[in-house]
Formats: C-alpha cells, sequence, structure tokens
C-alpha cells in the first residue's frame, strides 16, 4: 500500500470515530419554541407540584414574570394571586415549586422572532393544583325528580 494510501486510510478512519463518539455524547438539540401556546406548553412540562400530605386540597397561584429575548427570565418573577384557603407550608412549597419551575424551563429556546415579540412583555401563568376529591353521595330533595 502507498503511502498516501495508507494516510488517507488513516484520516479516514479517525473521522469515523470521532463521529461515532459525537454521537454518543451529543445532545439533539432541542425544539424551537415559535409561539406562546408552545411556550405555556413548554412551562407546562417543567412544573412539578409539590408533594402534599393525604386531604390536603392544594391550590391555585398565579405568577407575574417575562423573558429576555434570549430566553432567560428577566427580573423577578412576582406572586400574584394565592388560593385563600391555604396554609402557610403549602404557600411556601408552591412559592419554591413556581421558583424551581422557572429554572428548570429558562432559558426558554425561543427563536428569533419569538425572542423579539416575548421580550419583556409581562406573562401571567396560572398554576391550579387543585386536588379533586370524591364527590358526595348524599342526594337532595330539590335534585330528585318527582311525577304528581
Amino acid at each position: 500500500m502507498s503511502p498516501r494510501s495508507l494516510r488517507s486510510l488513516v484520516v479516514g478512519a479517525s473521522l469515523l470515530a470521532t463521529g461515532f463518539a459525537s454521537i454518543g455524547t451529543g445532545s439533539a438539540e432541542e425544539p424551537r419554541i415559535d409561539n406562546i401556546k408552545e411556550m405555556f406548553a413548554r412551562l407546562r412540562t417543567c412544573w412539578k407540584p409539590p408533594a402534599l400530605p393525604p386531604g390536603d386540597p392544594g391550590m391555585q397561584i398565579t405568577v407575574l414574570f417575562s423573558f429576555k429575548r434570549n430566553g432567560e427570565i428577566l427580573g423577578k418573577p412576582r406572586i400574584t394571586f394565592e388560593s385563600a384557603s391555604a396554609s402557610d407550608a403549602d404557600r411556601i412549597a408552591y412559592r419554591t415549586a413556581i421558583m424551581e419551575t422557572l429554572q428548570r424551563c429558562a432559558p426558554m429556546p425561543f427563536t428569533d422572532s419569538m425572542g423579539g415579540a416575548i421580550a419583556g412583555r409581562l406573562i401571567t401563568f396560572r398554576f391550579d393544583d387543585r386536588r379533586n376529591h370524591p364527590k358526595p353521595t348524599e342526594k337532595r330533595a330539590w335534585l330528585t325528580t318527582t311525577t304528581l
């Protein structure tokens, strides 16, 4: 085999090995967010409600925040609503879960056009984690129909 073809073979083998090495280690680029619907869907996937004791009704909580053009959170998010019936321990647990959600999602992978459109605009997002309870089996007299 000639030195030139041997050199080509070695270079080709090293490129092939490098290509296979990068397949396993490289991460696929996550899909870019191009509209509001996709942004809210991404926020919902980042949400992990706090663990609550059995029988705890959960709560609703609303947060106000905005993004920079590059998808990072701009300023400090602010809680604007919390269920009135929630205990102080629940409020702290939910506030922590909201901040962790925003940290998991940021920076958002916005497209250039979405980043330009959303930058600096206030976003209100409501997290509704009210736990469903079984409905009472009691019947009300005014709900039953009777024929006279």
